[in-house]
C-alpha cells in the first residue's frame, strides 16, 4: 500500500531547539515549526509583506 503524506520537510536546523520548515504539497504553504524538548509550536511562513510563502507544487 502506497502511503501518501501531505506535508515534505524541506528543512531543519538545530537539534535541542530545532527550527523546520514544511511544505504543505496540496497547496504548496510553508510552515515553520520550532520545537524545544516536549514544547513547540507551528505557524505560517510569511513574507516581508506578512503574505504566507508558497512554493510551486508539482501535482504529480
Amino acid at each position: 500500500m502506497e502511503k501518501n503524506e501531505r506535508f515534505e520537510n524541506i528543512y531543519s536546523q538545530g537539534k535541542v531547539h530545532e527550527v523546520q520548515i514544511w511544505v504543505d504539497k496540496e497547496t504548496g504553504v510553508n510552515y515553520m515549526f520550532y520545537h524545544q524538548g516536549s514544547a513547540g509550536g507551528l505557524t505560517p511562513l510569511l513574507d516581508k509583506d506578512g503574505r504566507p510563502v508558497i512554493s510551486t507544487v508539482d501535482n504529480k
